[in-house]
């Protein structure tokens, strides 16, 4: 599909209707220039067609071609393997895994500290437009496994699999268990525990935007494999099931669906700017909306001191589940737009003026083991 000027004004339009509108104006709109009409006539409509099969992959192409020009990402070099320094000795290497559903690159690092002793392994799903060596880079969670012992795995999505190399957590297809991305994810994990002396009961997942919506999809469809998550600037796996309503969750929709499906509970950390303009911070309370049975304490640290953003942190435990019952944080991040807090420059989508995302994850995380 040929992207000439005509047709990004008409998708910026498109953009625009979904900003004042909403996703089925805007999903009119897109539909119109496909067919070769401006989105100013698909204004017109109230109405918007349902996208069919035959279309979607060009709606998905053509709204990431859109988004691209309204909202570009920043600046970043190409990132190749970051260089191994003081901070990051151990090996960074590429493999590749197959199964039914396709087939994806993944990044592994072994920190030097690793010994074959059982180890903690924490699975990193990057965000569009990334890939695995500008996520390592920008959450330097490299040099957290250096630090406290465990190994990092980060899958690769492909742009074959979406134009702007988003995890396809809107998809149904690629929200169940051993079905589509999910499995391929799922695999990539059991590969690594079958290449290296992993602890089962110390399996964690984490991600960013796309990345950890997919995180919350891997945790609540595999509640077996993975102790716990992180997700960072993501959506509560259930909100959307397709383009139209993935886009209205990003703008803070879907409040209802996403809270009505009923799945196992494992304990989450959430980050979220309260400031993200690309996925509502809405969103995030939906991901912990879960949990609102058992009890909150909640207290408010100034970074004005540190030099760090100021920030809110929830803790909720909901008690009926468990003896010890299953924990949630849920971190607000004052002022933060749609990037990692704490992260490096480095790496795209960072702040580094935000408290430390990766080093709270840690903390999380090693604090949670899957009880057997």
């Amino acid at each position: 599909m040929k992207m000439n000027e005509d047709f990004l004004k008409s998708m910026k339009d498109a953009f625009e209707l979904l900003q004042t509108k909403g996703p089925q104006e805007a999903t009119a709109a897109v539909q119109r220039a496909l067919s070769g009409g401006s989105a100013s006539e698909a204004h017109m409509s109230r109405t918007a067609a349902p996208l069919t099969p035959s279309n979607a992959g060009e709606w998905a192409q053509a709204w990431s071609q859109a988004q691209k020009q309204v909202h570009p990402a920043p600046a970043a070099p190409t990132f190749d393997a970051p260089p191994l320094d003081a901070d990051t000795p151990g090996t960074f290497s590429t493999h590749t895994f197959s199964n039914a559903a396709g087939q994806r690159q993944y990044k592994l690092y072994v920190p030097a500290a690793y010994t074959g002793e059982p180890s903690p392994l924490i699975v990193m799903l990057h965000g569009c437009t990334q890939n695995a060596d500008d996520f390592a880079a920008g959450t330097r969670m490299n040099e957290m496994a250096e630090r406290h012992g465990f190994i990092v795995v980060y899958p690769n999505q492909t742009q074959a699999a979406n134009p702007s190399k988003c995890w396809n957590w809107f998809k149904p297809g690629d929200q169940l268990r051993d079905q589509g991305e999910p499995s391929l994810i799922a695999g990539i994990t059991r590969e690594v525990m079958g290449r290296y002396r992993v602890d089962p009961a110390r399996v964690y997942v984490a991600g960013l935007s796309a990345g950890g919506a997919m995180a919350d999809i891997m945790l609540k469809t595999s509640p077996d494999l993975y102790a716990a998550a992180g997700v960072h600037s993501g959506l509560a796996y259930g909100c959307a099931k397709d383009l139209p309503s993935a886009l209205g969750a990003m703008r803070g929709g879907n409040a209802q669906h996403r809270r009505a499906r009923a799945v196992p509970q494992r304990p989450l950390i959430v980050f979220h700017g309260d400031a993200d303009t690309t996925v509502h911070p809405s969103n995030a309370a939906g991901i912990v909306a879960s949990f609102d049975a058992g009890t909150t304490t909640v207290s408010a640290q100034s970074g004005a001191a540190s030099g760090r953003r100021a920030h809110t942190r929830t803790h909720t435990q909901q008690r009926h589940v468990a003896a010890n019952g299953v924990e949630a944080e849920y971190w607000s991040i004052h002022g933060a737009g749609h990037a990692w807090s704490g992260g490096s420059r480095q790496g795209s989508y960072t702040d580094p003026s935000g408290p430390d995302a990766a080093a709270e994850m840690v903390r999380f995380f090693l604090a949670h083991p899957q009880a057997r």
